[in-house]
């Protein structure tokens, strides 16, 4: 039988690390989940005179520390001063040094959005005109590298060992009581006690490095653990842990006093005493009480610090998740049950057609739960329609959706074999008791003698020799008992392959254990991705203050053929929307610096209605840089910006690019 299971066993094991990872590697850094909407200075901007300061506005409250807001001028070197101002807010600002220099300055952001992820970006504006930096822009991220991978693995973890804690203690409370001493699944439930206690250990951790220095050598850094149980997400860690030392009491019980009390009231041959089987009912009624409050407040310390915590609706949204999750763990981690105990249970006493049909009544209700707790998450995260396939959170919940149908599909599958498993209940009770004297195990006194392809009963006066013999073997006994268990091994085997309703319920619960894997990979991914309602409206405030207020900006190349005819036109046109606006031109070299240039003409026309060319001509500012100011744009639309470059009396070329202005 365990070479049966093995490979099956092995499957799903390769199937779990390869989603994880894809998954892992797919996603890299945890997204943001708060957004950047606005800045002052804008990104890109060049402002006449150096500010006093800069102010950053995110789409939900931050948290940030002394050293979250930094402003780096071209060399690199720091000229904020003092701490960001704005605590507990959506907009920071932090001070600049006074009499900065023109050139180009980064401002770099690292902050902890109020769903607990890290959020991470940097962007330019220049005082005077744009200078080359060394600061660079791009790479700018949180949660990445080896810490965010792991962070990322301990959160499946985490999700998985509590599935796999509250789902299996159920299963055994609500369909399998007898299930409470058969040692397969003690072992399931605890192994889901460990992985969740050691994932939560992890994370707790990782925690300060995840949000900070994304460095592996601050793991163990005391101080930042000390500012981790500070904050909320430290909070509802810390409770976590509480919650499993509480946990590790109900499984104490469930599989100690309240398992003997199950057998007693059974009774050895089925009967027990009428004042067992009450003591055993009043010990199921407290202790699904006890787990139910447990298992609640464990996924509260999910819904308390992540999305249900944050955005709209708070109050209705925690609640929400908490049954969304008891109910992912009462599908899935009694699935993962049920497995067990399809597999792994004596051939004698397999878990009862009862049983699995009290587990499809559960499941049922279960999904029942996912699917309006599930709309109510959709709209609140999502938004739109649109944001199913044009955000990243609504493609994974596609994905999500998909496999729930598969899952569920798979499900109809398993509850036709349990039908099939109670009409031939009877008749699999008759055939075992019918079982041939050569196929029982061997009995004291008795040796199984096993040839290749061929197993026997040897003879009791040959097996009495034998075992006197044995006696002083021990060589010989360890093959004896070798000999008995590989024998036990295939009768029970029998004992199972002899029911084909078994079998197909069997194949058909192993296919739901693989998607449920893989669905539970992606709900993992899912609670590290930025909401879709975050991320449009983080674009639409975008665009918004782009249309309203933000600079346009185009970069074109050009050649006039001539000796040193090459370098590149950068025309900044604000604020790029109807009536007046600013044009500074800026011309380089292909390498960067600035050089001036006999003539720079710029015209505008819309050719859709026949408007223009309107010729601008710049006024020389300093090397490099030209302005006009009092571009008149006279209505909105798709304008054709063109600039006529003259490197030399003869060499002069025009070239041009289409803008949305307006």
């Amino acid at each position: 039988m365990t070479q049966t299971i093995a490979p099956r066993v092995r499957t799903l094991v390769l199937l779990l690390l390869a989603v994880t990872g894809a998954l892992l590697a797919g996603a890299g850094p945890a997204s943001a989940h708060a957004a950047l909407t606005g800045s002052d200075p804008r990104q890109g901007a060049v402002v006449d005179r150096a500010p006093a300061q800069v102010s950053l506005t995110f789409s939900e409250r931050v948290a940030v520390d002394g050293d979250a807001l930094r402003v780096l001028d071209p060399r690199g070197k720091r000229v904020d001063d003092g701490e960001p101002a704005g605590a507990g807010g959506t907009t920071y600002t932090v001070r600049l040094h006074s009499g900065l220099p023109d050139g180009t300055y980064t401002v770099t952001y690292r902050v902890v959005s109020a769903d607990s992820h890290p959020v991470a970006g940097a962007f330019t504006f220049s005082i005077g005109a744009p200078s080359k930096t060394s600061v660079p822009v791009a790479g700018q991220e949180a949660g990445g590298g080896i810490v965010g991978l792991l962070y990322g693995a301990g959160r499946y973890v985490s999700y998985a060992g509590f599935v796999v804690l509250a789902g299996g203690a159920a299963f055994v409370l609500a369909c399998w009581q007898r299930g409470s001493g058969v040692r397969a699944v003690q072992r399931l439930v605890v192994s889901g006690w460990l992985a969740l206690t050691a994932a939560t250990l992890l994370l707790l951790l990782l925690r300060g490095s995840y949000t900070g220095s994304g460095k592996l050598g601050d793991v163990f850094d005391l101080t930042l653990l000390g500012q981790v149980l500070q904050t909320k997400a430290g909070a509802s860690l810390v409770s976590r842990l509480l919650l499993l030392a509480a946990a590790a009491l109900f499984i104490a019980v469930l599989f100690g006093a309240y398992a003997k009390q199950v057998a007693d009231a059974d009774g050895t041959d089925g009967t027990g005493d009428e004042e067992a089987a009450k003591e055993k009912r009043d010990l199921t009624f407290g202790l699904a009480v006890g787990g139910a409050v447990v298992a609640a407040g464990l996924a509260a310390s999910w819904a308390m610090a992540e999305h249900a915590s944050t955005g709209l609706q708070p109050g209705v949204a925690m609640p929400v998740d908490i049954v969304h999750l008891l109910a992912v763990a009462a599908w899935l981690g009694g699935l993962a049950a049920l497995l067990v105990a399809l597999y792994r249970t004596p051939g004698e006493a397999p878990v009862e057609a009862v049983a699995v049909r009290r587990f499809s009544r559960v499941a049922f209700g279960s999904v029942l739960a996912l699917a309006a707790t599930g709309i109510y998450q959709s709209w609140r995260q999502l938004g739109s329609w649109t944001a199913f396939t044009d955000t990243r959170y609504g493609q994974l919940l596609l994905v999500k959706l998909g496999l729930v149908v598969v899952l569920v599909g798979v499900a109809s599958f398993s509850r036709r074999w349990t039908a099939r498993l109670a009409e031939a209940g009877p008749a699999a009770v008759r055939g075992r008791a019918a079982e041939p004297a050569g196929d029982r195990a061997a009995e004291p006194g008795e040796e199984h003698v096993t040839e290749p392809g061929k197993e026997h009963v040897a003879e009791p006066g040959k097996e009495r020799v034998a075992v006197r013999a044995a006696a002083g073997d021990p060589e010989r006994a360890a093959q004896l008992a070798r000999q008995r268990a590989a024998v036990e091994a295939a009768r029970r085997k029998r004992l199972r392959d002899a029911d084909p309703a078994r079998s197909g319920l069997r194949r058909s619960v192993l296919a739901e254990a693989g998607v449920a894997v893989v669905l539970l990979a992606v709900t993992t991914a899912l609670t590290q991705t930025e909401p879709g309602r975050t991320e449009e409206g983080a674009r639409a405030a975008a665009s918004s203050a782009a249309s309203s207020s933000g600079a346009l900006t185009l970069d074109l190349p050009f050649d006039t053929g001539g000796e040193d005819g090459e370098g590149v036109v950068r025309i900044d046109l604000d604020p790029a929307r109807v009536g007046g606006n600013t044009l500074h031109v800026y011309v380089e070299r292909p390498d960067g610096r600035a050089f001036d240039v006999p003539e720079l003409k710029i015209a505008l026309t819309l050719p859709s209605r026949d408007i223009g060319p309107l010729p601008v001509v710049p006024d020389h500012i300093t090397t490099g840089h030209w302005s006009a100011s009092g571009v008149q744009i006279p209505m909105g639309g798709d304008w054709k910006i063109a600039a006529t470059v003259r490197t030399s009396d003869i060499d002069q070329v025009t070239v041009s690019k289409n803008a949305q202005i307006g």
